[in-house]
């Protein structure tokens, strides 16, 4: 059963079915060539799959990233961003890095922060000289943070799915997001300084104070959601109700810039994309049932156990299949059918299911950024009105860049556990 569910996907895939569609196709599959099981399990697999409390932080937080680019938010970040480092040769290239993690801080998707960010820092670096693919690409590599750094929606997927905390995931997530942050900003800025870009970047940006004083509002707010999760005011879930709440008073009453008109368009926006992976969950929790029932994990387990003879080789090996796996597969799909089979994994090898939910994160945020099916290049195109080929060349070094750190993240497991070790205990 588990081969022709598995074949079948993947066949699904080659024939450019939606993601979601093929998973429940081939889970259909399974439980008609099973012969034992009802159509009823479908149903109630489904069921159980999106019955699970911290996936209410999802359609929160998708909308919180929405109203912050409606409402003004992350235009005043932006310019706070710029009056930090803007000043430098390539300040503003590094501006669009800081805004990115900033903006990731409440956000919490990569696609809302290519958007929010993307729309004013793009057209912005070209009018300062930047090549546009450069431009582009640094924003379509920056917006990685935004599943990178907590909250994360492809964490949150990853917890539910493995029964880990979201709390201790979302603290490992702050090394490794500093860690890239810096990466990024270091090439960029010796980028424009052998290509002899940027060097009036600091013209007419703000003085750090004027600016504090206009952006303050918009720079609480990862202050609140961050301190209000681990100062264990409010739990992560509940964090995303309290950003949609900040975000919708501040964009209304405060900066003035969310209208009813603006509002529905948002309002429709976040749900389509709730939408769209709740609909992949469902289906992908049908799939993981029907492959533990097969007993899939236990013979996964098993043959990793034997192919790889110690934790380094398991964690190259998975890190290799990740990569390929998130060029072609929705991050959230990879998370929801993978996770629970190379946990066990990855555990019995001793490693920390923190350090390795932040691995799988990182290396499938990758995907975003990579042809033939990165949304995040697709995103930035569409802000660049670029085609995809023109961006390639310009893009390698980032996912250079990205690929470094990663490697540093999964064998330096103290960058993912020392703020969790330091908050929760070892």
């Amino acid at each position: 059963m588990s081969q022709l569910m598995v074949v079948s996907m993947l066949l699904f895939f080659a024939l450019s079915v939606p993601v979601a569609v093929s998973i429940g196709l081939a889970s259909m599959l399974g439980v008609a060539y099973d012969g034992q099981m009802t159509w009823l399990v479908i149903a109630q697999q489904i069921y159980a799959a999106l019955d699970k409390y911290p996936l209410v932080a999802v359609p929160f937080f998708i909308l919180a990233g929405n109203l912050m680019e409606a409402g003004g938010i992350s235009e005043r970040m932006v310019d706070f961003a710029k009056s930090v480092v803007g000043g430098l040769q390539g300040g503003l290239a590094c501006s669009c890095v800081l805004t990115c993690m900033i903006f990731a801080a409440v956000a919490g998707s990569s696609v809302a922060t290519t958007f929010a960010v993307g729309a004013i820092l793009i057209p912005a670096m070209v009018k300062h000289g930047y090549p546009r693919p450069f431009a582009a690409s640094l924003q379509t590599s920056a917006a990685e943070l935004g599943v990178i750094i907590p909250p994360s929606i492809p964490m949150i997927l990853f917890a539910v799915a493995t029964d880990t905390s979201v709390g201790e995931l979302f603290i490992a997530g702050i090394g490794p997001g500093l860690l890239i942050s810096g990466a990024l900003m270091l090439y960029v800025w010796l980028y424009a300084r052998r290509h002899g870009y940027g060097k009036h970047d600091g013209d007419g940006r703000l003085a750090l104070w004027p600016a504090f004083k206009r952006s303050w509002l918009a720079l609480l707010m990862p202050v609140i959601i961050l301190g209000g999760i681990y100062g264990g005011i409010f739990t992560p879930t509940e964090a995303s109700a309290v950003a949609v709440m900040y975000a919708l008073v501040v964009g209304i009453f405060v900066y003035r810039k969310i209208t009813f008109a603006s509002l529905s368009h948002t309002l429709h926006r976040s749900v389509i994309s709730t939408a769209v992976i709740m609909f992949v969950i469902a289906n992908a929790g049908v799939f993981g049932f029907l492959l533990n029932r097969a007993g899939v994990p236990a013979a996964l387990g098993e043959w990793l156990g034997h192919l790889f003879s110690d934790k380094y080789a398991f964690l190259i090996g998975v890190n290799a299949a990740l990569f390929i796996i998130g060029m072609f597969i929705e991050t959230s799909a990879s998370i929801v059918v993978l996770a629970p089979l190379l946990l066990p994994v990855a555990m019995q090898f001793g490693v920390d299911p923190a350090h390795f939910g932040v691995i799988m994160v990182v290396n499938l945020a990758l995907g975003m950024v990579t042809p033939p099916f990165g949304v995040n290049l697709f995103a930035a195109c569409a802000v660049a009105n670029l085609p995809i080929e023109r961006l390639i060349r310009s893009l390698l070094p980032f996912v250079a860049v990205v690929v470094a750190c990663l490697m540093v993240i999964t064998y330096v497991p103290e960058i993912s556990l020392f703020f969790k070790e330091l908050v929760y205990g070892a």
